[in-house]
C-alpha cells in the first residue's frame, strides 16, 4: 500500500544512503544494550578462556574443550563452538531484530521518512548499520577468545579432530578461517531478524524469531535425521567448521552449508524488503499480523528447505544418517595413530610413524541386532596397533558416544597404561593422557565399504 507520508515535495531529494547509514549506526550504538554487548564480546571471551585454561578442571564435554590447557587455539575454539550454539542466534535478535521495531515503538517513523524521504534507502541503512554493529560483535568474540588463549597458555601446537597436530602458524590459519565461516549462517540468522522486525512491528515476538528458529534448529539436529535434511538447515555451517580440522578437510559439508546459509540470508533479506516496500506508514497503530508472519516469512523459508533438500538429494551422495561402521573405525583408527605419537613423545619413548602402527578399529552397534550406523552412545570399538619389532598385537578398548551430526567422543576403557586413565606418568611428572579421551569428526558425505 503506498502512503502519501513518503512523497518528496517538489524539488527534493532523497538523502544519500551513506548519511543515512552514519545516522542509524550512530543511533544503534547510542543504545546502552549495544554498548553492554560489545563491551561484553570483546572481554568475556579473553577472560573466560584464561581462567578456564589455568583450570585442572576443563569443559570436556565441548569440542577442542579437553585442549584448553595445552594451546591457547583452543581456547578459541571453545568460545566458537559456545557462540555457534546460544550467542550470535541471540546477538542477531538483539540487534537486527530490533532494528526496525524500535521505530515502532517509538512512534518515530513520520519523522525518518521526512528526513531520509526514501524507504528504499531507510532499509538500505538499518540494514548495514545492523550488520556492521554484528560483525563488531563477532570480531570482538573471535579477537577476545584468541588473545585469552594465547596470554594463559600460549602459542604451541594444536591437536586437530583426527589427532593431527597442527603447528601454530596452521591453527591460527585454520581457526580464523573456522571465525569466518561462522558469518555465513549468523548472517542468515541476521537476515531473519530483519524480517521478523518488519513483520511483527512492535511486538516483540520478531526480537525472538531469530532465538527462536536456533531453539528449533537445536531440536532437529538431536534428531536422527537424514543427512539431506540436516544439511538443508541453515545452522549446519554452524557445525561444519569442525571438518577444517581434520586431513583432509572435510570440505563438502562445509561447503553446503556456506551455501545454504547465505541462500537464506539473501531469501530473508528480499522478503524482508519486501514487506516494508508495502507498508503502511500512516498506520500509527501497526503491531504487525501473525498471518503476515506465515505467508510472507514461515512458507518461504520452508519452500526454501525442501528445494535445498531436493538439491542436496539429487547432487550429492547424502543418504541415510550419513553415519556408517566403516566412516568410524576409519576415523578413529587414524585419530588414535596421531594421538599415539603424541603419547610416545609425552613418554619420551622411540618415536613410530602411523604407517608402522599399522592402526586399525573394530566397531559394533549395541550387539548383533542392531544395525552398525547411526548416531547413539551405544558404540563399542577395539583399536589395534602393532609396534616395530612386536610379535604381539596391542588392542585399546573405546566407548564412543556420536552425535547427529558427525561428532564423537572417543572414551577410553583400557588397558589402563594406555587409554584408561586421564593422566601418564612420564620422566617430568603426570601430563594429560592424549589417548584417554578425544573427540573425532566423520564426514556425512563420504560413503565406505568397509565392514
Amino acid at each position: 500500500m503506498t502512503t502519501t507520508v513518503t512523497q518528496p515535495r517538489a524539488g527534493a531529494r532523497p538523502a544519500p544512503v551513506m548519511h543515512a547509514y552514519r545516522f542509524e549506526l550512530a543511533k544503534l550504538l547510542s543504545q546502552w544494550r549495544i554498548r553492554l554487548l560489545l563491551l561484553a564480546c570483546w572481554i568475556a571471551p579473553a577472560a573466560f578462556v584464561a581462567v578456564v585454561s589455568l583450570q585442572s578442571s576443563l569443559p570436556t564435554d565441548t569440542v577442542f574443550g579437553r585442549w584448553m590447557n595445552a594451546t591457547g587455539w583452543a581456547g578459541s575454539l571453545v568460545v566458537l563452538d559456545f557462540s555457534c550454539t546460544w550467542a550470535l542466534p541471540l546477538l542477531t535478535a538483539l540487534v537486527a531484530g530490533d532494528v526496525f521495531a524500535v521505530e515502532d515503538r517509538l512512534g518515530t517513523w513520520r519523522h525518518l521518512l521526512v528526513a531520509v524521504r526514501s524507504p528504499q534507502r531507510i532499509f538500505v541503512a538499518k540494514t548495514l548499520a545492523s550488520l556492521t554493529v554484528i560483525l563488531l560483535l563477532v570480531a570482538g568474540l573471535a579477537a577476545s577468545g584468541i588473545a585469552g588463549g594465547l596470554a594463559a597458555v600460549g602459542n604451541q601446537p594444536l591437536a586437530g579432530l583426527d589427532g593431527r597436530l597442527l603447528a601454530p602458524a596452521d591453527a591460527a590459519g585454520t581457526v580464523l578461517l573456522a571465525w569466518a565461516c561462522a558469518l555465513a549462517p549468523t548472517l542468515a540468522f541476521a537476515a531473519v531478524g530483519l524480517l521478523g522486525s518488519i513483520a511483527l512491528g512492535r511486538s516483540p515476538m520478531g526480537l525472538l524469531m531469530p532465538a527462536l528458529l536456533a531453539f528449533a534448529l537445536q531440536l532437529a539436529q538431536l534428531l536422527p535425521l537424514p543427512v539431506a535434511v540436516q544439511l538443508a538447515l541453515p545452522s549446519h555451517a554452524f557445525l561444519a567448521w569442525r571438518g577444517l580440522f581434520t586431513s583432509p578437510a572435510q570440505a563438502g559439508p562445509l561447503l553446503i552449508g556456506l551455501a545454504v546459509s547465505l541462500a537464506w540470508a539473501v531469501t530473508a533479506t528480499a522478503l524482508a524488503y519486501r514487506l516494508f516496500l508495502r507498508r503502511d506508514f500512516t498506520d500509527l497503530a501497526y503491531d504487525g499480523s501473525g498471518r503476515r508472519v506465515v505467508v510472507a516469512a514461515v512458507l518461504p523459508l520452508a519452500a526454501l528447505v525442501a528445494l535445498t533438500f531436493g538439491v542436496i538429494s539429487v547432487a550429492t551422495p547424502a543418504t541415510g544418517s550419513g553415519i556408517e561402521k566403516g566412516k568410524l573405525q576409519d576415523s578413529l583408527a587414524t585419530a588414535y595413530a596421531h594421538l599415539y605419537r603424541l603419547q610416545t613423545r609425552e613418554l619420551h619413548r622411540p618415536d613410530v610413524t602411523e604407517a608402522q602402527l599399522q592402526a586399525t578399529a573394530s566397531c559394533d552397534k549395541a550387539g548383533s541386532r542392531v544395525l552398525d550406523q547411526g548416531a547413539g552412545n551405544d558404540w563399542r570399538c577395539v583399536v589395534s596397533w602393532r609396534l616395530p619389532g612386536a610379535t604381539a598385537v596391542g588392542n585399546a578398548i573405546y566407548q564412543l558416544d556420536v552425535t547427529a551430526d558427525g561428532r564423537y567422543v572417543a572414551d577410553g576403557d583400557g588397558p589402563k597404561e594406555v587409554n584408561g586413565y586421564f593422566q601418564v606418568r612420564t620422566p617430568t611428572g603426570d601430563a594429560p593422557n592424549p589417548l584417554w579421551q578425544f573427540d573425532g569428526n566423520v564426514d556425512l558425505l563420504t560413503s565406505t565399504t568397509k565392514e
